[in-house]
Formats: C-alpha cells, structure tokens, sequence
C-alpha cells in the first residue's frame, strides 16, 4: 500500500489531535506493593537466620522484616548482597498501640543493619543482578570471643 504525502499528514494530524493516554512502563515500580519477607534474627538462645536460605527475584519490590525477638543484638550482613541491589530505604520500626510506627528512614547504599533485642528493621529493596551470595553472616562477637557467625548464624542468598 502507498501513502501519498497528504495521507501521512493526515494520520500525522489525526494523532496529534488524540487524547494522551497514561502508560507506565512494565517495570515501574511507584504502583508496586512490596513482597514481605520475615527473617527471625535468632531463636531464643541459638544463633541463627530464620530462615537461613533466602530467595528474590529482580525487578520486584521486596520489604525485608529483620526481627529480632532474641537477648542478643544481630547484624545482617552480606556485601555481596548489597552489590546486587537497589536499596529504596531501610526503616526503623516499634509497634505502638498495636500498629507499626516508623521512627527512622534511611536511604543509599546499605550492607549491614544491626538490629537490637526486641526490635525490627524493613529493609526496601528492588534486586537488580542475578546471581548467589553465601556471605550472609552476623559478625557480632559473643562473650566467648567468638563471633555469631562463628555458631552457625551464616546465610545464603540468591537472586534469580
């Protein structure tokens, strides 16, 4: 099929009169809910990731809930991990009244939170790289001279 020049105009003019129509690209993530995951940092006494095996996939919004119920204060660290993400922020929160209250925001590039006994950290991310860390570890020296990592609290993580 030819187009004449005055066709083209014409099909030039009738778009240019068309209403605007909102898109969002696919992978926008301002109309995103987050998937929430819990980590449990510590089992009563034990020192452990709950669950110690982690899996994300890229492109999603994830919340990571870094609770600590233990007597002990924990990191969660992975360098590899960081390396892999977009941090969107990490919040500090405390339950009052029965509902969650922010009381700090932090943003950047984050590897290490540490999370006091009976507290909790959401940690807002989108990963961005494939691949699987095993640097997951709470560096925490214990009264033993050993560290957390040392009795087991270690992790792997994978993106996919």
């Amino acid at each position: 099929m030819r187009f004449s020049f005055a066709n083209t105009l014409a099909l030039v003019a009738m778009l240019a009169m068309a209403p605007a129509v909102e898109t969002r690209a696919a992978g926008n993530l301002a109309g995103q809910e987050p998937i929430v995951v819990t980590v449990e940092l510590g089992k009563g006494s034990e020192h452990a990731f709950v669950p110690n095996k982690l899996r994300f996939e890229t492109g999603k919004l994830y919340k990571l809930v870094l609770s600590n119920q233990s007597q002990a204060p924990h990191y969660f660290t992975s360098h590899g991990f960081s390396q892999m993400i977009y941090t969107r922020k990490v919040q500090v929160t405390q339950t009052r009244d029965g509902k969650p209250v922010t009381l700090a925001e932090f943003k950047g590039a984050i590897r290490e939170i540490e999370v006091y006994p009976g507290h909790s950290a959401e940690w807002w991310f989108v990963p961005v790289a494939a691949g699987r860390v095993t640097d997951l570890r709470c560096g925490i020296t214990g009264s033993d001279g050993k560290s957390h990592a040392d009795h087991g609290m270690t992790g792997e993580i994978v993106i996919e």
